[in-house]
């Protein structure tokens, strides 16, 4: 009797729309990686939401996004390594190069939360 196969129900969602997003609407720094990874320059972006996976982010439509560089968030001191996985005009859809540990995401929303209230 040969096995069948037994359908995942996740496999036809994009990674990106399988993690629970949190919207914090909070200021953020796309930092583009020069040559010998230095931190060449940065532009300004406003994170809208943020999962495990990634995040979707709002930057001027005019400006160039390489497809991988550093997210910095207003009031945490850490970079994220991110992967460009799509872009309509002013919004973009990362991906982070790693899943982001669940702490540091409770953190980054709890502070969120916390300058909006």
């Amino acid at each position: 009797m040969p096995l069948q196969r037994i359908p995942d129900a996740k496999s036809d969602i994009p990674r990106d729309q399988i993690f629970e997003k949190f919207k914090i609407d909070r200021p953020g720094k796309i930092v583009f990686v020069g040559h010998h990874l230095s931190m060449a320059r940065s532009q300004r972006c406003l994170i809208r939401t943020i999962s495990l996976y990634g995040a979707d982010l709002d930057v001027s439509p005019h400006v160039q996004v390489p497809p991988n560089f550093f997210l910095e968030i207003l009031g945490i001191h850490d970079d994220i390594g991110c992967t460009l996985i799509r872009r309509e005009a002013e919004k973009l859809t990362v991906g982070f190069n790693m899943l982001i540990d669940p702490e540091f995401l409770h953190r980054v929303v709890r502070l969120s939360f916390e300058t909006s209230h």
